[in-house]
């Protein structure tokens, strides 16, 4: 089997099962509602910030969105910054399910070189992440428009610079795919992959950046965390303005972001390719 034919069969053995649909309407039900909801309330916080600062316990003195902040981009970027949990699922799940349901062999005999098919599951869900990133971006600019527009909020659909965010946020979780195919390949078992991803996710790496930004030197380090990478990436996150006022918060340039993700998916491939992935299968 070429290059070729391998590739083609990694497409077949994703959009021939029911994950990847379920976990795109799982990811645009859950970005939607969120941009839509953030989108609303800080639509209704800069129309009415009296009110708005008063409810959140400011008493009236100060704004809850800061002055000069643009709000589409924030709201816009909740779908690589939440959303790229569900291509690293993926990417992930594509490995470790051939463990689980002990599919390898066929596998390698229908394709003896493993390296071959290793590289065709990492373009594979390249291409994979690239149209989650497509059905993300479309529910938050979709919802977060609506949501901005209500309250006569530009909405930024008319700048260039929005559709470059756009554009780079769909290579954001294209690259998270391809992470997801080094974190399969480096821990095979699936339901550990799938604790990490989730663990790491939602709790290890928005501390290991809170704390970053407690110091210069420390937001230096910060900045290569792969959440943080993404954010640089795509050039906007909520999490910028949910950082504490005066913390140190450090950004690479946007191709940084991107070839520090390109770099952790390759390497942790390149990783798994040369030990997990040569082992026998049982």
């Amino acid at each position: 089997m070429n290059a070729g034919n391998a590739l083609a069969a990694e497409f077949r053995k994703v959009f021939t099962t029911r994950m990847w649909w379920l976990l795109a309407i799982i990811l645009v039900a859950y970005v939607a509602i969120m941009a839509g909801g953030l989108g609303a309330f800080l639509g209704w916080a800069t129309a009415n910030p009296d009110a708005a600062a008063a409810a959140s316990g400011g008493g009236g003195g100060g704004a809850v969105v800061p002055p000069g902040t643009a709000l589409a981009p924030l709201i816009y970027s909740f779908a690589s910054s939440i959303g790229y949990v569900f291509p690293v699922l993926l990417g992930a799940l594509a490995v470790t399910s051939e463990y689980r349901h002990k599919t390898l062999t066929p596998t390698f005999l229908a394709a003896p070189y493993r390296q071959v098919v290793l590289w065709s599951k990492f373009v594979s869900q390249l291409v994979v992440g690239a149209g989650l990133g497509v059905l993300a971006f479309a529910a938050s600019v979709g919802a977060g428009a609506a949501a901005l527009a209500a309250f006569g909020l530009d909405t930024g659909l008319d700048s260039s610079d929005t559709w470059a965010l756009i554009g780079r946020g769909v290579l954001a979780l294209a690259l998270w795919g391809a992470i997801g195919v080094g974190l399969g390949v480096l821990v095979v078992n699936q339901v550990a992959a799938i604790v990490i991803v989730i663990v790491f996710a939602q709790f290890i790496e928005p501390i290991l950046r809170l704390v970053a930004s407690l110091s210069d030197v420390t937001a230096k380090i910060g900045q290569f965390l792969p959440g943080a990478a993404s954010d640089a990436l795509v050039g906007a996150s909520f999490y910028t303005m949910a950082t504490p006022t005066g913390a140190a918060v450090q950004s690479l340039e946007w191709w940084q972001g991107g070839l520090v993700l390109l770099g952790i998916a390759v390497v942790a491939t390149v990783i798994g390719g040369a030990t997990t992935w040569r082992r026998d299968v049982s």
